[in-house]
């Protein structure tokens, strides 16, 4: 393939060319993204504004189509995304009637935007509600939370919710399916002292759901924890035919976490190690692992010794 030897000269009025072809293009792009176009973007839709006394339904999605109206630039850089990403729509005209309409608040829908891009049309334009009598319902409030605790301090008793109720009003067939409602996760680091802080309640993502009050109070115990160590007897559980069945030993030493403010009221009975005897006649093992349940709360089991027994029967 032959090779083209270009002169001084023509390698300077090619130049010359490319440069202007590569001007011409950009130019034409910059007036052709300056142009207003039309292009659509799917939405979702908030209500504002809902009817005092009715609770309502949706009777369509909650998203809906716009046509927007922007620049060749905004449509370029926002890749036909619009903020908010949302549309709000007032539902104040449901007082009278069954429907509320985009056509009529393009308007203030337009100046809750902060960009250059305007609304032109909504589709659906209309949208149709179903009405139901509000109903209330009291349901307890649950809390979330996200706790670290330095060292050797922990939860030593039941947290206060105050209220530990919150009362829900909307249809019943929503009302049905709550049977409690959670609080913003309540994040605290590093605690070492009683925790005493307002939470809010999570917002409701049903439109046609109201919740009352927005705030709980909460109360957090919190102790110094320390170790103890008790000697508890052990049981034989699952005995059936009620063999005479020798443990060795008899005891087992149980390690534990406890409150100080516990530390002199906790003892043997609050704590109970069994051995299933179940475990011999079906999996024939030699020796029964100790399982230990405690029956308060917030003590916190560290180790047993030993963790298996061994055992005779008595004939």
């Amino acid at each position: 393939m032959a090779i083209i030897k270009l002169s001084a000269v023509e390698r300077r009025k090619l130049s010359i060319f490319l440069t202007c072809l590569i001007l011409a293009v950009l130019a034409w792009l910059f007036f052709s993204l300056s142009n207003n176009y039309e292009y659509d973007v799917k939405t979702a839709v908030a209500f504002k504004n809902p009817p005092l006394n009715k609770a309502f339904n949706p009777l369509q999605s909650d998203t809906v189509t716009l046509k927007v109206q922007g620049t060749g630039w905004q449509l370029l850089f926002t890749k036909m995304r619009i903020y908010p990403k949302e549309v709000k729509v007032s539902l104040a005209a449901l007082q009278v009637r069954d429907f509320v309409t985009f056509s009529n608040q393009l308007k203030k829908i337009n100046e809750d935007y902060s960009t250059q891009q305007k609304i032109i049309n909504v589709l659906p334009d209309t949208l149709y509600f179903d009405f139901t009598t509000r109903k209330v319902k009291k349901v307890p409030i649950k809390l979330l939370t996200k706790l670290t605790f330095i060292k050797q301090f922990g939860q030593s008793n039941d947290i206060i919710l105050d209220p530990s109720e919150v009362t829900i009003t909307g249809p019943q067939s929503e009302l049905d399916k709550i049977s409690f409602w959670p609080t913003d996760t309540l994040i605290k680091k590093n605690v070492n002292a009683d925790v005493i802080s307002n939470v809010n309640l999570s917002q409701s993502k049903e439109p046609n759901i109201s919740v009352f009050p927005s705030q709980a109070q909460v109360k957090l115990p919190v102790e110094e924890f320390t170790e103890k160590s008790l000697n508890i007897t052990v049981k034989v559980v699952n005995n059936k035919e009620y063999y005479n069945v020798k443990l060795i030993p008899e005891k087992v030493k149980v390690i534990f976490m406890v409150p100080l403010s516990l530390y002199g009221t906790i003892n043997e009975d609050d704590f109970e190690a069994t051995v299933n005897f179940n475990l011999w006649k079906t999996d024939k093992m030699n020796k029964l692992p100790v399982v230990i349940n405690k029956r308060k709360a917030y003590l916190r089991f560290r180790r047993v010794e030993p963790n298996q027994l061994d055992f005779f029967i008595k004939k």
